[in-house]
C-alpha cells in the first residue's frame, strides 16, 4: 500500500507560481515512479508530468513544458511540482500518483498508476 497526500494548491493570479508537494508513505518511495495529473471541471484527467524512481528522468505534457518542473526527494519521501507562469487554463485539481509496476519509469495514462492522492485545487485567475 502507498498513501499519497498533496498540498500546496491555492489561488494565484495569471503569471504567478505555485509549488505542489506530494508526501508519500507505505512502500519504499525510491522504488516507484511518480506522476502528476490534473482534472478540470467537465474534462478527463490528463497527464502533466512524470519522474522515474531515481529522479533522473522526467517527461512533461506539451502544455506545461518549459513552465512546470517535476522533482522528488527520496530521502524525504516527497515529490514536487513547481509551476511557473501559470495561466487560467492550468486551473484544475492536481493529483500525484504512484506507479509500482513499470520498473520505475511510469506511463502517461491514469490507468497505469495504482495509487492516488486526494488532489489539491489550483485556481489561476486572469
Amino acid at each position: 500500500q502507498v498513501q499519497l497526500v498533496e498540498s500546496g494548491g491555492g489561488l494565484v493570479q495569471a503569471g504567478g507560481s505555485l509549488r505542489l508537494s506530494c508526501a508519500a508513505s507505505g512502500r519504499t518511495f525510491s522504488r516507484y515512479g511518480m506522476g502528476w495529473f490534473r482534472q478540470a471541471p467537465g474534462k478527463e484527467r490528463e497527464f502533466v508530468a512524470k519522474i522515474n524512481s531515481g529522479g533522473g528522468r522526467t517527461s512533461y505534457a506539451d502544455s506545461v513544458k518549459g513552465r512546470f518542473t517535476i522533482s522528488r526527494d527520496n530521502a524525504k519521501n516527497a515529490g514536487y511540482l513547481q509551476m511557473n507562469t501559470l495561466n487560467p487554463e492550468d486551473t484544475a485539481v492536481y493529483y500525484c500518483a504512484a506507479d509500482l509496476t513499470h520498473s520505475g519509469w511510469p506511463g502517461n495514462l491514469p490507468s497505469e498508476y495504482e495509487y492516488w492522492g486526494q488532489g489539491t485545487q489550483v485556481t489561476v485567475s486572469s
